[in-house]
């Protein structure tokens, strides 16, 4: 808890209050602008910004309702006050941490009123410390979130796991996608509040608070405006009947994704590339997963390919080119996310490839 006579430290109130305006205007920019100020070629997903806004909104409200403890002296006010904050906060802040986590996967909509179940314990026996102003169930609460953080954990890396798999049997292009970094920078973030808020009584521990905020709101943000909107791309089944034979697909591919080179539309969608042929995306994804491929890694394997082409082509010719238009060239947006998928696909780097080529 926060020392008594925080009114002594004037840095610090002010301070304070600074991160309680950052939350606020963080709050009514992602309400209210329509834009995007970080990245402005991407639409993130309108939901995830709705409960991002409400929980720097409360987090805005978490500071103000701690502010009498700066005018209180007495130890049992101050006592009670920071009780009826704990309870706002497992009413509030809580559940929408847990709310934004399972927003930001897409594959499909989650249901939320597990979460308002599994942070109801918390919510009454903060209720009943308040009635009795009484702290003697805070042992029994810190090790129920324990293992609910625990729990929440092992829950997360598999849901991650279930999208990432869904990212790549639909989507060529998995750059402002994948989320699975940010669940990590978060849990570190998290786990040290939570760390300084139940193990530490140190002076600096209200300024610690308080720089945490600070970056979580900024990676919030960021991680917010930065992540695609694929309900625009949402794959949806066709009727059976007015789908391509099965056994066609292959030749299906060759005519209208290869010949035509749609492989270097980028994020090109599996949905997109099914309508092009005049199949089902039901039957493509089946034929990909037949041939031990993700539709990820059959367009990628496509653009590699094409790479290796331009370069050919280029050093035959005599012709002045960088890897990074090359790899524009062959559908790739981010130079690094071609990297990463040359190396995976030719098992060296792009440079190593290259000097091996005789090009360096």
């Amino acid at each position: 808890m926060y020392e008594q006579h925080i009114q002594d430290d004037l840095i610090f109130v002010m301070f304070y209050a600074g991160v309680t305006v950052t939350a606020i205007i963080a709050s009514c920019y992602l309400l209210l602008r329509r834009g995007n100020a970080f990245a402005p070629d991407i639409t993130p997903p309108r939901t995830l910004r709705r409960w991002t806004a409400a929980f720097f909104a409360v987090m805005a409200l978490g500071h103000i309702w701690y502010i009498p403890v700066i005018f209180l002296d007495s130890y049992d006010e101050v006592k009670l006050n920071y009780l009826i904050g704990g309870l706002l906060d497992s009413m509030t802040i809580f559940p929408l941490a847990i709310v934004i986590l399972l927003v930001m996967l897409q594959d499909r909509k989650r249901p939320l009123w597990p979460v308002a179940a599994i942070t109801a314990p918390v919510v009454a026996a903060m209720a009943w410390s308040v009635f009795n102003r009484s702290e003697v169930l805070f042992p029994a609460i810190y090790a129920y979130l324990l293992f609910l953080g625990i729990g929440l954990i092992i829950y997360m890396v598999r849901e991650v796991r279930r999208y990432s798999r869904w990212l790549r049997d639909n989507y060529a292009d998995l750059e402002h996608k994948e989320v699975w970094q940010s669940f990590i920078v978060l849990a570190v973030i998290l786990l040290t509040f939570h760390l300084y808020a139940y193990t530490t009584e140190e002076p600096a521990y209200k300024y610690i608070m308080q720089v945490i905020s600070l970056v979580l709101i900024g990676y919030l943000l960021w991680r917010v405006e930065t992540l695609s909107d694929l309900s625009i791309a949402q794959p949806q089944s066709l009727p059976a009947a007015e789908t391509a034979a099965h056994d066609n697909i292959g030749l299906l591919l060759q005519q209208h994704c290869i010949d035509t080179q749609l492989f270097l539309q980028h994020d090109l969608t599996l949905q997109q590339l099914a309508k092009a042929i005049g199949t089902n995306r039901l039957y493509l994804s089946q034929y990909f997963s037949g041939q031990g491929l993700t539709y990820n890694t059959y367009i990628n394997d496509l653009r590699i390919n094409h790479f290796v082409k331009l370069y050919r082509e280029a050093i035959a010719a005599h012709s002045p080119f960088t890897a990074q238009q090359l790899a524009h060239d062959s559908g790739y947006r981010s130079y690094s996310t071609f990297s990463l998928a040359f190396k995976q696909r030719m098992g060296q780097t792009v440079t190593a490839w290259m000097r091996g080529a005789g090009t360096i």
